[in-house]
């Protein structure tokens, strides 16, 4: 079964609340963490080929999941001391981005919506 969002965050604060690092978790080093974990993200692809990523990616499936679950942590731990409802944020952002980008004036377009 898998884990829902509440059941993920509730692991990764019981995670560093039985090592006592809440102490070092303030909001700033918080997001400085999530930025660092994606930028360890990104150097799985960095220098490489639309070819090369496809067969990195197949390859090293392992490693970059352990990057993208680093980014999860730091998300839920944030998200967790700052009381954002995490799914409820996300549903309302969706629903902006729906009206920023309507499917009529974007579909297969990379523009961002001030521009379309």
């Amino acid at each position: 079964m898998r884990d829902n969002w509440h059941d993920i965050q509730k692991k990764a604060i019981n995670f560093r609340d039985i090592r006592d690092w809440k102490q070092f978790h303030n909001p700033k080093d918080m997001a400085l963490s999530l930025v660092l974990e994606a930028a360890e993200v990104m150097e799985h692809f960095q220098w490489k080929s639309e070819k090369e990523i496809k067969a990195y990616a197949k390859s090293n499936r392992d490693e970059i999941g352990d990057e993208l679950a680093d980014v999860v942590y730091w998300i839920a731990t944030m998200s967790h001391d700052l009381g954002i409802d995490l799914p409820e944020a996300f549903k309302k952002k969706m629903k902006k981005n729906d009206q920023k980008y309507p499917v009529t004036k974007s579909k297969g377009k990379h523009t961002k919506y001030t521009d379309l």
